[in-house]
């Protein structure tokens, strides 16, 4: 028997039938089987047709040969991270400051979440601790990070079985019969038709690469790509923070504007009272008591509109943490205003630097990228890997023996200078744009911490100024209310007041709600939300 491997043909399987022949008792018959298969190989040798021990079909679909002694097809030749990487898209891009990565996590991705149990049917109490911690447990956002993160360790694992050993195993069973005449071989003497024969295969396969610069670095980048992953999962914990904790903030804000608006409908209706009142003494025109009534039921109509801004984000709420829509609950914290000390904005960048786990993400990609560019030049380089088998082959599980192959070999690629040359300019601009990305991240973090600080800054100031026009208004509404009340003016001040009222009462709710968001800001710009979000928001 002999196999055709490129323009070499190997008839190992000859020496093999000889050992059989020589075990069995029947000689001269033996020996005459063995011409007649003798002839035949050789026949078909000249002819150059495929070989006689034709591979079967095991019943995991593996091809193997009869003989045994020929190594399989390994993948121990020199690989590249273009061609042997199936993460070679995923790596590119993990993380932005956007919150995207590979995984296709958007910065949408941390509204939504994976609802966790079901509506209880009571009202409930949620702080705003609790819901951060809900919103770390089923955020749909940090869900998919985590899911990257494993889909990278596996990436990770698929390019390490490349620098070890690889051991599979095969059964065969051959059955074969020949017409030599169907090949134009007539022989005087000799019976055309050869068998039926069957050849019984047990064996090992053992593939292991010695030298594989390439391989190694393709190692090397899948690593640094499943450390990246890892620091994005981490900051994904702080975007949760930062999304929940403004979800959270902004039902607080709302819930201020609808106790607001309550307060300037009882107010309204003061006003009303007092102008019906007056009319019916005589002593003011029907036109005050229509504008009074106007008044009162655009205050019912903003009512309406706030208790439905507040319901809907509640609704937002309840979906970046995994609360069941139908769940309803109340808010138990109110985050009012708390002073923020000056801080120093260099400083600030300086511990952004070393803390924001996504520009560390970016780093490792950087990492990636280099050693996905020195994969490419080892390319070129030599290959030495080892191939062996051993296994039991015979007839009949009862008249078999035991053979094996063992094979060093080294391959090189010789002529592939367009291909080579295309994978390396392909890793330096991969490489060149990691670094840039991470040039910018960093001028992004910078920016990050100073926006931050100046929100605060000057949403501080807006909360002073506001509040002082709170009670400005206020006190000018009381005033209005007085002098018509006591016949001085009619309703036409009262009606501005109010207007001003609310106007103010809505900007500083507004203030309150834009200073407690830049601190929780500043917690994200820092890579600290997570950790330290009750300090931000609590000041410092």
């Amino acid at each position: 028997m002999a196999r055709k491997h490129g323009d070499t043909v190997t008839i190992e399987a000859m020496d093999q039938h000889k050992r059989r022949i020589a075990a069995r008792p029947a000689i001269d018959t033996e020996i005459a089987r063995f011409l007649r298969g003798t002839v035949a190989v050789l026949g078909l040798t000249f002819l150059g047709l495929p070989a006689l021990a034709q591979q079967t079909q095991t019943a995991s679909g593996n091809q193997t040969a009869p003989s045994g002694n020929q190594p399989r097809p390994t993948q121990t030749g020199p690989s590249s991270g273009p061609e042997s990487s199936a993460m070679a898209g995923a790596q590119q891009q993990l993380y932005t400051a956007s919150g995207q990565n590979g995984a296709q996590v958007s910065q949408d991705s941390f509204k939504g979440s994976v609802v966790e149990g079901k509506s209880t049917g009571n009202l409930m109490d949620l702080s705003l601790d609790d819901a951060i911690q809900r919103g770390l447990r089923n955020n749909l956002g940090i869900i998919l990070q985590g899911a990257s993160q494993r889909n990278a360790n596996g990436q990770r694992l698929e390019e390490l079985q490349a620098l070890l050993p690889t051991l599979t195993g095969a059964v065969s069973i051959n059955v074969q019969q020949v017409n030599l005449a169907a090949y134009g071989l007539k022989f005087p003497g000799l019976n055309p038709i050869i068998g039926p024969f069957q050849v019984v295969d047990f064996r090992a396969y053992l593939t292991q690469n010695l030298f594989n610069l390439s391989a190694l670095q393709n190692y090397l980048a899948a690593k640094h790509n499943f450390a990246a992953a890892k620091l994005t999962a981490e900051d994904a914990r702080d975007m949760v923070v930062l999304t929940v904790g403004n979800a959270y903030l902004l039902c607080v804000a709302d819930n201020a504007r609808v106790e607001a608006v309550t307060a300037e409908l009882a107010t309204s209706k003061v006003s009303l009272d007092q102008a019906v009142a007056a009319h019916d003494a005589g002593t003011s025109p029907k036109l005050d008591v229509l504008r009074a009534q106007v008044d009162y039921q655009n205050e019912q109509q903003t009512l309406i509109s706030a208790k439905n801004e507040l319901a809907k984000d509640k609704l937002s709420l309840a979906r970046a943490i995994g609360l069941p829509l139908d769940q309803e609950y109340r808010l138990t914290d109110r985050s009012p205003y708390a002073a923020f000390n000056d801080v120093d904005p260099q400083a600030s960048v300086d511990q952004a630097l070393k803390t924001r786990k996504d520009l560390a993400a970016s780093g490792e990609q950087v990492l990636t990228a280099n050693a996905q560019k020195k994969s490419a030049s080892a390319y070129r380089l030599p290959v030495a890997s080892f191939v062996g088998d051993f296994g039991d082959l015979g007839q009949t599980p009862g008249h078999s023996h035991s053979s094996y192959t063992a094979t060093g070999q080294v391959t090189v690629p010789i002529l592939q200078i367009a291909k080579t040359r295309g994978q390396n300019e392909v890793a330096a601009a991969n490489y060149e744009q990691a670094r840039a990305r991470l040039g910018d991240q960093a001028q992004q973090v910078n920016q990050d911490v100073r926006d931050a600080i100046l929100d605060i800054q000057a949403a501080a100031k807006l909360v002073e100024a506001t509040h002082s026009n709170v009670e400005l208004a206020n006190e000018a509404l009381s005033e209005a209310q007085q002098r018509f009340k006591a016949g001085v003016s009619d309703n036409l001040p009262v009606s501005q007041a109010q207007s001003q009222t609310e106007q103010a009462n809505d900007t500083y709710i507004s203030a309150l709600y834009q200073h407690n968001l830049a601190k929780l800001s500043l917690a994200r710009a820092l890579g600290s939300a997570q950790t330290n979000y009750k300090d931000y928001l609590g000041g410092k």
